[in-house]
């Protein structure tokens, strides 16, 4: 881990920004990597319902989003030329970026690190995953376990 890059409503962290390489010198394409793991469950339930089939579907027919989630692809790529060269893993950013719709773990991470606007699928599996928080916040879980 190289830093917190999104904290949950509650103030944990939730989304953490990795290095491009493991110890051992291996890459490690996934750059931002969410943490929470009530989102994860909530994103793991979202999985199967088959959005990922749709949205990908939807990129295939939409040159607007298929541009757009390109550019988050890009964006993906820059962020972590910034910390490391990884020559290895050159052009693969995470979650299937540009052509398809692989991990929503990976997009989720992605929006909430960059912002609203970057990866508009992220922005869409946010939008469909709620606020995950809600129910037991995560303090509270935090808390009961002390």
């Amino acid at each position: 881990m190289i830093r917190v890059a999104h904290r949950c409503p509650c103030g944990d962290p939730d989304v953490v920004v990795t290095s491009p390489r493991l110890s051992d010198g291996s890459p490690f394409p996934t750059l931002y990597y969410l943490t929470c793991p009530r989102a994860a469950s909530a994103i793991g339930g979202l999985e199967g319902t088959g959005v990922m089939r749709e949205m990908e579907a939807r990129l295939d027919k939409d040159p607007q989003l298929r541009a757009a989630y390109a550019a988050a692809h890009e964006h993906y790529l820059t962020a972590r030329a910034a910390l490391a060269d990884v020559p290895e893993i050159d052009g693969v950013s995470a979650g299937g970026m540009p052509d398809r719709v692989k991990c929503l773990h990976v997009l989720l991470a992605h929006a909430l690190a960059a912002g609203p606007g970057v990866n508009p699928l992220g922005d869409e599996t946010l939008d469909l995953v709620g606020e995950w928080w809600t129910t037991t916040t995560c303090c509270a879980t935090s808390e009961e376990s002390t």
